[in-house]
């Protein structure tokens, strides 16, 4: 093992992503460990709700722009760049370069002593060209770290299995929806899966290398599998009958990507990178991470335990952050403008308010629980149709649900929408993911009105882009009446339910 100086006990560190998928989970390994942790964020309110925020900082910043890095790098040991772009569109992999290049020089010149990257599994010897185009940018981002003067740690990893991890639930939806399945060929190629508290063990364990380390370690679990043999174990560790698993030569990563968009809730545009990665061959050429970070008892983690501790959170409701953490490829991140003053343009709006016999408290507590299983309180079939309608031309669909069963915070994905801006107790908006000619939000309100009664407050706003988005805002205003009216009427009654529900069930206690 190397001998030279050793990182000092307590680490200054910085997040990048610390609102995705693995920045959220690092982030709290990190201060376990005693490390001061440091969160650089484009949207700092996305990280107001989650648990560990009073004992970390924020500095709002973007790795697309340099200035921005430098008040987030300042007294900084340790920074992990934890960042992907997951669009398809033609410039993504320069932009990509660019953000590593200003990572990289503004940790030289703030004096970091290390860089921490989570890429992606190669093949090894594969020639650049032959890769995948978001392979290719994980491997061309990990270089420029490499190259930035700063001592650099490049992990690669293949398929993360961890309750919420976009890989895991791909596996765990194919596996459960599909008895009988007529894959793709890649079905049949060998990967390295790797449980993610094995992730965030080696990714702690890297602040504390030597700082005459600057290379690639490749990282993986015990278990070398095909997709097909992970299928058919997920459905014995999940207590599935066998399933019947076709492969078929003729699907290619495009359609794959749209068949697995239909039936997970991993949309077409994330779902693409990710069947595009499992054409190749995957395996771990070397484990000298251990040489840096030892192995515990238990670990790492073969993949049926890895399974079955994320199986056990997904049915505990304790899903820590998921893989629609992230703002998802051609999502809209537009705030909602200024209102009213706002001047950029037509904002069409629907408004509804009811009196609710209710507490707001009561009231509030209906409106938190909004989508995933609970539903949208007005026409199912309607809502149904829209999601369906919003897969088949790629967008998210209704199937991502919700992170936590009751409580929302800012960031998480709800259904097709974003949970933009909570104020506990009175208000939540929603920002729209769906496939539109324009950017919508959705507010839902618990207010008193100026007699001191609970009111319920709703309002669905509209921007639209172009005549494309005048039109689709009136072709489906007629059913706003509908929808919108509906989802008002029942969610007010919804809270009155509750509070009488409550009040019989508090009698039925002091009688018996």
């Amino acid at each position: 093992m190397a001998t030279s100086s050793t990182p000092p006990a307590v680490l200054r560190c910085l997040v990048t992503g610390a609102g995705g998928y693995i920045g959220g989970r690092l982030v709290p390994e990190l201060l376990e460990q005693g490390h001061r942790v440091r969160c650089l964020a484009r949207h700092p309110s996305k990280l107001a709700d989650f648990p560990w925020i009073e004992q970390s900082e924020v500095v709002q910043g973007d790795v697309t722009e340099a200035e921005s890095l430098r008040p987030a790098m300042r007294d900084i040991d340790v920074a992990y760049y934890l960042v992907h772009s997951m669009t398809s569109t033609a410039d993504f992999e320069r932009a990509d370069r660019d953000a590593a290049r200003n990572f990289a020089a503004e940790a030289r010149a703030a004096g970091v002593k290390r860089i921490v990257y989570l890429g992606g599994l190669v093949p090894p010897d594969m020639p650049p060209h032959e890769l995948s185009p978001h392979l290719r940018s994980r491997t061309e981002v990990g270089r420029i770290l490499l190259d930035s003067g700063v001592p650099t740690t490049v992990l690669r990893a293949a398929v993360v299995i961890g309750s919420g991890s976009a890989s895991f639930e791909m596996l765990r939806y194919l596996t459960e929806r599909l008895p009988v399945m007529v894959t793709p060929s890649w079905v049949g190629t060998r990967v390295q899966p790797i449980a993610v508290r094995d992730v965030l063990r080696y990714l702690v364990g890297s602040a504390r290398m030597p700082d005459d380390v600057n290379r690639t370690f490749d990282i993986g679990g015990p278990d070398l599998l095909t997709y097909r043999d992970m299928m058919i174990r997920y459905a014995h560790v999940a207590g599935l009958p066998r399933r019947l698993i076709l492969s078929v030569p003729m699907l290619t990563p495009r359609l794959s990507s749209h068949w697995i968009g239909l039936v997970t809730p991993v949309p077409a545009s994330l779902a693409r990178p990710l069947a595009e990665s499992l054409k190749y061959e995957v395996v771990c050429s070397e484990d000298d991470i251990k040489r840096y970070v030892p192995d515990e008892a238990g670990s790492p983690l073969t993949f049926d335990r890895a399974l079955k501790l994320a199986i056990q959170r997904v049915r505990d409701a304790q899903v820590v952050t998921r893989w629609s953490s992230a703002s998802l490829p051609g999502a809209p991140s537009d705030p909602l403008p200024t209102d009213p003053d706002w001047a950029g343009g037509s904002l069409y709006t629907d408004s509804r308010s009811r009196t609710v016999d209710a507490g707001q408290a009561a009231l509030w507590h209906v409106i938190e629980g909004v989508g995933g299983e609970n539903g949208w309180y007005s026409f199912p079939l309607a809502w149904a149709v829209r999601g369906w309608f919003d897969r088949l031309v790629g967008g998210v669909g209704l199937r991502r649900g919700r992170r936590d069963a009751e409580r929302l915070r800012v960031g998480d994905a709800l259904d097709f929408w974003r949970v933009e801006e909570i104020e506990r107790g009175r208000l939540l908006r929603l920002r729209a993911e769906m496939r539109l000619p324009g950017l919508a939000w959705l507010e839902m309100v618990a207010d008193r009105d100026e007699e001191g009664r609970t009111c319920y407050r709703q309002r669905a706003l509209f921007h639209p882009r172009g005549l494309a988005g005048h039109l689709y805002w009136w072709s489906v205003a007629p059913f706003h009446a509908v929808v919108f009216g509906g989802m008002a009427r029942n969610i007010a009654r919804t809270a009155e339910k509750t509070v009488t529900m409550d009040t019989e069930e508090h009698t039925r206690d002091r009688v018996g």
